[in-house]
């Protein structure tokens, strides 16, 4: 199944003016926009340049969005967001709808202030004659509407004020100015409700299904079901059968509710969309693995969600006017696009869990036939010395020479190019300090492994000549699928750098939405995501409680 990684990673975002843009690097000092005045401007409605700070002193809950306060009225010159001369504008109870509903889609009664759900409501009932100035109450409910957008966007566009270096996640994090962001949408006009806001499709697609699991969640226990002695197969009969069916009907994989306990057709069919959903493979057999996935609680499953909810929010836009390579890691799989459009895909090797591979960005810019293997420090100390003290040809036996030395002494030895070369016929350089690299293998039989962490960190393609040939073609003549195979077998190894490097992301995702809109799961290969949920569900005490 083909499923459309990039949208997992591509944001959609709302139209800006060129003079605002939410999306800078740095804070920048915003100056006042005096050009906004009473005279100049349709809305007559100011507030006083000093009302936000003594707003802040009586409520320290929106204290840490000062700044944010200050630059957003900056750029307004301090004239009313929420208000206009002929009262409270639309925007608002848009926005007072949007965070109600968000309340009941996150579980989180952060969101929400009823006091201003109240204060809102009442001046939309105000049949008073036009409003001439800003009184206490209309300064009051407009600063509170500001910081409650703060709130909102700041956890749901942004994401937890969590370091994700820390959780090992070193792909940059976007960046997101609110005080702009809410400034173009007052500007706009723009219904903050049906506003394609900066979070991508694949948000909006995983986000649908917490519901879903919530519903499943609340409708009774998910009691585990035992490891059976032997696998079940078709025609099988067993009390439990009738379990297995209840739960893959539950989660939707199952269509029919069906309550006899023999295997049947059906039950095959929907094994085999579970097996698919959690990445295992899709032999309609029951077996060990298949109930360990189907014991999962959804309370489990509501938590993978929203720990790769969090990890979608920080994504940065993808420039889909070019090719890019996107890697899951704990998926197994390599993404190639075009313009948006996926070219291919393909089974790779990521890094076992005590050499887990990193997850970053990069440019891929060196492609290099026939490589040198340089064998790392730490293999030649564990490995390759202790070989050589039991063999004198140990070197000679596994095609290896010493070329030098490395630091602290070791011997720098190299595997030379050949069909057992431990990087195969070629490799993919995006220069990174965690030097990880895609490449070819000689072991091509680990990518019919449904697990596939096997590496020392490094990753390994399964149709390395594909992506070569790929990333070559704007030159078909120099690189012909026959001169690409004399490259591969060449006795010293042949850098050539690409015309045009191509984008690299390393991405870390346990839970997506694939192409036929089915929810996947994969396994937490290397604790990421358990890592996430401490700090996560710490750092927000209304998702622990709820969740």
């Amino acid at each position: 199944m083909r499923k459309i990684l990039f949208c997992l990673l591509s944001i959609t975002l709302i139209v800006y003016s060129c003079k605002n843009n939410p999306f800078k690097n740095k804070h920048e000092e915003i100056q006042v926009d005096q050009s906004i005045t009473k005279k100049t401007s349709f809305n007559n409605l100011f507030i006083d340049s000093s009302a936000v700070k003594t707003f802040l002193t009586k409520h320290p809950e929106y204290e840490k969005f000062q700044q944010q306060y200050n630059d957003f009225y900056k750029l307004r010159n301090y004239q009313c967001a929420w208000f206009d001369s002929s009262g409270i504008i639309e925007q608002s109870f848009n926005f007072i709808n949007l965070i109600g509903n968000a309340v009941n889609v996150y579980n989180d009664s952060s969101l929400f202030n009823k006091q201003l759900a109240d204060d809102v409501d009442a001046f939309k009932k105000d049949t008073s004659d036009t409003l001439i100035q800003a009184t206490p109450n209309i300064t009051e409910t407009e600063l509170k509407l500001t910081g409650q957008f703060f709130v909102y966007a700041s956890k749901v566009y942004k994401g937890a004020d969590i370091d994700i270096e820390e959780l090992g996640w070193f792909i940059p994090r976007k960046k997101l100015d609110l005080s702009v962001l809410l400034d173009s949408l007052i500007i706009n006009k723009s219904d903050i409700q049906n506003t394609a806001l900066p979070l991508s499709e694949s948000y909006k697609k995983l986000l649908d299904y917490l519901p879903v699991y919530r519903k499943i969640d609340q409708a009774g226990s998910w009691d585990t079901i035992a490891y059976p002695a032997q696998s079940f197969h078709e025609h099988a009969s067993s009390p439990v059968i009738q379990t297995i069916k209840q739960k893959l009907f539950a989660l939707g994989d199952l269509n029919e509710n069906d309550s006899t306990v023999v295997f049947d057709s059906l039950l095959v069919t929907a094994v085999k969309n579970f097996q698919t959903r959690m990445g295992q493979k899709t032999d309609g057999v029951i077996g060990t693995s298949f109930i360990k996935q189907l014991n999962v609680s959804p309370a489990k499953r509501i938590e993978q969600i929203m720990v790769n909810l969090e990890r979608l929010r920080w994504m940065p836009a993808m420039n889909d006017s070019s090719s890019s390579i996107i890697v899951n890691i704990p998926e197994y799989k390599m993404y190639v696009y075009n313009q948006g459009n996926l070219q291919f895909d393909m089974n790779v090797v990521v890094g076992a869990t005590a050499t887990g591979t990193v997850i970053f960005t990069g440019n891929l810019k060196y492609i290099v036939f026939s490589p040198y293997w340089n064998v790392p420090p730490s293999i030649i100390k564990k490995e390759i010395l202790p070989g050589i003290a039991r063999n004198k040809n140990y070197l000679a036996d596994h095609h290896m020479e010493i070329y030098g030395k490395n630091a602290g002494g070791l011997p720098a030895i190299r595997q030379l190019p050949g069909n057992d070369n431990a990087l195969g016929h070629v490799k993919f350089l995006f220069p990174n300090n965690f030097d990880i690299y895609f490449h070819d293998t000689n072991a091509r039989g680990l990518f019919n492994a449904s697990n596939r962490n096997l590496s020392h960190g490094c990753i390994r393609l399964s149709q390395p000549k594909k992506l070569a040939m790929y990333l070559l073609n704007y030159d078909t003549t120099t690189y012909s699928s026959h001169n690409v195979d004399s490259l591969m077998n060449l006795t010293k190894e042949k850098w050539v750098t690409l015309k045009n490097p191509v984008p690299v992301m390393i991405s870390y995702y346990t839970a997506f939405v694939d192409s036929n809109g089915k929810l996947n799961f994969r396994n937490d290969i290397y604790k990421h995501d358990s890592a996430m949920a401490a700090k996560l569900f710490t750092a927000n005490t209304n998702l622990i409680a709820n969740k």
